[in-house]
């Protein structure tokens, strides 16, 4: 089964910039769409943008729309989240997975971001 790593998190100013990736492993990555989440401290996990496999479809939450852009690399399988004019909402954990079959059943561990006001 496919496993996946999250780095890139860390802690940015208000207006600053990040990028996650996500790494995976094994042969089927290009098979599935791939998912950014993320949840907040007290709040559930929320939809943040995927992307499908060839990478011709994709979709942003209306929170993220214009600042933040998913893509992905199937020679290096990996998933991106360029993240930019971050604002102190986006802190979170954020995490990365993959619709292997009719739902999101794979899970990275999560990757914190914070960004300071």
């Amino acid at each position: 089964q496919v496993q996946l790593v999250e780095s890139g998190g860390g802690l940015v100013q208000h207006g600053g910039s990040l990028r996650l990736s996500c790494a995976a492993n094994g042969r089927t990555f290009s098979r599935y769409t791939m998912g950014w989440f993320r949840q907040a401290p007290g709040k559930e996990r929320e939809f943040v943008a995927h992307i499908s496999q060839s990478g011709e479809s994709i979709k942003y939450a209306d929170s993220v729309k214009g600042r933040f852009t998913i893509s992905r690399d199937n020679v290096k399988i990996t998933v991106y989240l360029q993240m930019n004019s971050l604002k102190p909402e986006d802190t979170a954990v954020y995490y990365c997975a993959a619709k292997t079959l009719y739902t999101y059943d794979v899970w990275g561990q999560g990757t914190q971001v914070t960004v300071s006001s």
